[in-house]
């Protein structure tokens, strides 16, 4: 078959074909195989090294015909190693023709906007129904196999009921790329949300709060760090001492009496709830969280009976994932896609307004 590669080292790769490709080593390679190995495929190939590992050890790396099974065996210039590249496999997920909002999609990634009360990906609770689901079916033998398997690459998330923009790998080097983006902190994320009161830099409560610095231009910065809570274990908690640092970024997009706000919230890191838990750290949880939310509700006095009604029984949080920018993992093109408040939203929103 064709080599999907192209400007490849001379020196490095003799030839791909028939699944398989050749790597000569150089003069200056590492001298362990598997660092040898990894130092010398092309980019394209989107092999890891934790790949190389897992081949090397199944034997799919021969010299002179014969398995090379020790990622340590010591390497001379000059010897050529033939990698065999077996065909993704099918992963036991079934696919299923579910409706998806396409913003973009070509032959290594996909992005989606995704619906209120979509899972994105499979687990014990719920094996069906989720954007994998959704995404094995509409992208079929497009999927060129994330870690030998056909799988769409999930590099982020956003929980079932946030609504808003995901980007998928559909190819191993659009994997690699994506993950390397969302752990330099390069992929611009910016979110929607409707939070209970307005977070003020002149209310002493909030300054007061560790972790808590206001920025030029009015931006609340919220540095901590999030684990599992101890005794609810689905939850979210902030610490300080142990856990994994997290960042958040905020400013008042729009004040509702005093008594609700529009947020926009960028991440500088993305941990799980990370927004939800941050906000309500501040005081400010969101409409109709039932996790985080807290006491603090839409007040009748403020708002009247009628929206007081609609904001507390919002039946999800206020949460939309509405621009995502990051740099295209192939091609290098700068991306950037925005998606409009979904209609549960701006019905809020109208109402907080009257």
């Amino acid at each position: 078959m064709a080599s999907p590669f192209e400007d490849e080292d001379a020196e490095s790769v003799d030839a791909m074909a028939g699944g398989q490709l050749i790597i000569v080593i150089g003069e200056d390679a590492p001298q362990r195989l598997d660092k040898a190995l990894a130092a010398a495929v092309p980019e394209d190939a989107a092999l890891s090294r934790s790949r190389l590992m897992k081949m090397i050890d199944e034997g799919d790396v021969l010299r002179d015909g014969v398995a090379v099974t020790n990622p340590k065996t010591k390497v001379k210039q000059g010897e050529a190693y033939t990698l065999i590249l077996a065909p993704a496999v099918d992963v036991a997920t079934m696919p299923e023709d579910i409706p998806l909002t396409v913003i973009w999609e070509d032959g290594d990634l996909i992005v989606i906007d995704k619906p209120a009360g979509m899972v994105v990906h499979p687990a014990p609770g719920t094996p069906s129904g989720t954007l994998v689901n959704a995404l094995l079916h509409h992208c079929g033998d497009t999927l060129s196999g994330i870690g030998g398997e056909r799988r769409p690459g999930i590099v982020h998330r956003i929980d079932k009921d946030t609504t808003g923009l995901l980007v998928v790998a559909k190819s191993d080097r659009a994997h690699h790329g994506l993950a390397a983006q969302f752990e330099a902190h390069t992929v611009n994320r910016r979110y929607l949300a409707v939070v209970n009161g307005v977070p003020s830099a002149y209310d002493p409560r909030i300054r007061g709060l560790r972790g808590i610095t206001f920025e030029a231009g009015g931006i609340l910065k919220i540095a901590t760090h999030l684990e599992r809570h101890k005794t609810d274990r689905q939850r979210q908690a902030v610490v300080w001492n142990s856990g994994r640092h997290a960042v958040t970024r905020t400013r008042v997009m729009e004040d509702f009496k005093g008594g609700a706000a529009l947020m926009e919230c960028w991440l500088e890191t993305g941990r799980t709830h990370q927004i939800r838990v941050h906000m309500a750290y501040a005081g400010h949880g969101l409409v109709g969280d039932q996790t985080y939310g807290g006491k603090r509700k839409v007040s009748p006095k403020l708002f009247g009976p009628e929206v007081a009604e609609i904001g507390n029984s919002f039946p999800r949080q206020a949460l939309h994932a509405a621009t995502l920018g990051f740099a295209h993992p192939v091609t290098g093109e700068a991306l950037e896609f925005t998606s409009p408040l979904p209609a549960d939203l701006t019905a809020l929103l109208d109402a907080l307004r009257r």
